[in-house]
């Protein structure tokens, strides 16, 4: 028995994945031993425990007929764990498994054989919470559900139980996790006996101390961080900026029928996602850079608030078969023009103009640029100009998210692989809006999951060195099939293709190496993210 802490034990928070297996003493001695065998070794093998143990941020507690996972990572690490032991059952239809999740304190103590252990209601709860189960379930206490639901990947899979009465009359309040393929969604028998699963969910408790003073931080950061980026700066601010940076403002639509407004716009970004290959430059996202007009009278305030030393501003007039392209480059913070240039072309020529715009801009900025970035730059995405004004306009419409925005830019998305099936950005816009549609709109994740990959991967094939397709992709893996590893994997390829592609450095942060506890590394690239999209 485990020696009562003494009083000056010290706690912590402990995520505790808590598993057992059903039926383990109805079975003979040696097929108790393979059972737990084979399940050492499936959790041993995921990814979660992986990086955890290898940053010595888990502790494995053997309990006879399963396990306890203690994880100081986030309380997000148990939940995935879950989600990846349940997958790798499907191949081991004989380990009947059930699963119970809970944080709270727990703190090392010794036990009889004078070995390290834990111990603590973080892991007594997560136990009870488990025994509320039958086979296949993976029950949350209400405490992490209300964790995990602040998070839109996760609100999809839980599913109110109520209460259920365990051990000494002790009432636990149980959120019931599963996604289409994972997890048991039965109510267990154990709420079917009391009636539980009709009991309405309490109200949600107060505010924990703990979180209203996070807030209360996070507040007065906030508070500081636009107190300083609104008071003057002093002239050294220019030093800080890097010379080879550079924001593209929205162009200036001088056609008569406004309808071409979305092909301007498509100028602008085109010019924006070639200079963003250059690893040499450091490029603003079209997100931040849209909030500016063109030819602004505040252009050293807009340089500043965008961190760049460097704009482009241009116009463009489009008339039947006709196209004119105005731009000129100015060194935003000492006014000088750079470079200035007309274009006239055919229409049909339009992504050539943009290549040699990018082209002129990043020689006059002194970019190193390697071979293969010069090869990216010149790729001509379509050849069909009313299919790359249907992509812009379905861009435009995604990156606004709310309301039916995005069910909008999949129609114009598809109209645009409609008039080109080789347009290989069109189906990577369409992956990147079925991969987000669930949470936008009533969508299941069942329905546009698979059309999401579909679209992801047939990008690919078109076009394999897109940056674009290698994110969708990687968003495809994390939030519907809980691949991080493989996430990683097409996040950091869309990087590496696309340096200065904010969104791929958000995602690959904030999904894939946030879940994996990889804080320090999850932290860098939302630094990354924040520079190049400092507005959004």
């Amino acid at each position: 028995m485990v020696e009562k802490a003494p009083a000056e034990t010290e706690f912590e928070i402990g995520h505790v994945l808590f598993i057992d297996l059903v039926g383990y003493s109805k079975r003979l001695i040696d097929e108790q031993k393979e059972l737990l065998n084979k399940l050492n070794s499936i959790v041993c093998e995921t990814e979660v425990v992986r990086t955890a143990e290898a940053a010595g941020k888990l502790v494995r507690i053997p309990t006879g007929d399963g396990m306890a996972l203690v994880f100081r990572t986030s309380s997000e690490a148990p939940a995935r764990c879950a989600l990846e032991i349940s997958k790798a059952l499907r191949e081991e239809p004989e380990l009947q498994l059930r699963m119970g999740i809970h944080s709270g304190p727990v703190s090392e103590v010794r036990d009889v054989n004078e070995r390290a252990n834990i111990a603590g209601a973080g892991i007594n709860i997560a136990q009870r919470v488990m025994d509320c189960g039958d086979a296949g379930h993976i029950l949350l206490s209400r405490h992490v559900a209300e964790d995990l639901e602040h998070y839109p990947r996760w609100q999809p899979y839980l599913h109110e139980l109520g209460e259920c009465e365990v051990k000494h009359g002790v009432r636990i309040h149980a959120v019931n996790f599963y996604t289409d393929d994972v997890g048991n969604p039965e109510v267990p028998e154990k709420f079917k006996a009391v009636g539980a699963a009709t009991v309405k969910a309490p109200p949600k408790s107060p505010i924990p101390k703990w979180a209203a003073i996070l807030i209360v931080i996070a507040i007065a950061i906030g508070g500081f961080l636009f107190w300083q980026r609104q008071k003057p700066r002093p002239s050294a601010f220019a030093s800080s900026i890097p010379e080879k940076s550079i924001a593209v403002l929205p162009f200036d639509n001088l056609s008569h029928d406004q309808d071409n407004a979305f092909f301007a716009e498509g100028v602008q970004d085109e010019i924006l996602t070639r200079l963003a290959k250059v690893a040499d430059l450091k490029v603003i996202s079209r997100t931040s850079t849209q909030r500016f007009k063109s030819a602004p009278e505040n252009l050293p305030d807009i340089a500043k608030k965008l961190g760049v030393m460097n704009i482009l501003e241009g116009s463009v007039q489009k008339s039947n078969d006709q196209v004119r392209v105005n731009v000129q480059l100015i060194n935003a913070l000492t006014d000088a023009h750079l470079w200035a240039d007309i274009y006239d072309r055919k229409l049909t020529d339009i992504f050539a103009v943009e290549s040699d715009i990018a082209k002129t801009i990043a020689e006059t900025l002194q970019a190193k640029l390697t071979g293969s970035e010069k090869q990216r730059m010149a790729s001509q995405p379509t050849t069909d100009t009313t299919a790359y004004e249907l992509y812009h306009r379905g861009r435009s419409l995604w990156e606004r998210r709310s309301g039916d925005n995005i069910p909008k830019a999949i129609a114009f998305y598809e109209q645009a692989v409609a008039r080109d099936p080789n347009y290989a950005l069109a189906y990577a816009g369409l992956a990147d809006a079925y991969a987000l549609l669930p949470f936008y709109t009533p969508t299941s994740q069942r329905a546009a999951s698979p059309k999401a990959k579909e679209a992801a991967l047939k990008a690919l094939r078109l076009d394999p060195n897109l940056a674009e397709a290698h994110a969708a992709l990687g968003k495809v893996l994390y939030f519907n099939e809980i691949d991080l590893a493989g996430s990683i994997r097409e996040y950091q390829r869309a990087i590496e293709l696309k340096p200065n592609y904010a969104t791929a450095h958000h995602w690959l942060g904030n999904d894939s190496l946030l879940g994996l506890g990889r804080f320090e590394e999850a932290i860098a690239e939302g630094k990354r993210a924040v520079e190049l999209d400092p507005l959004s």
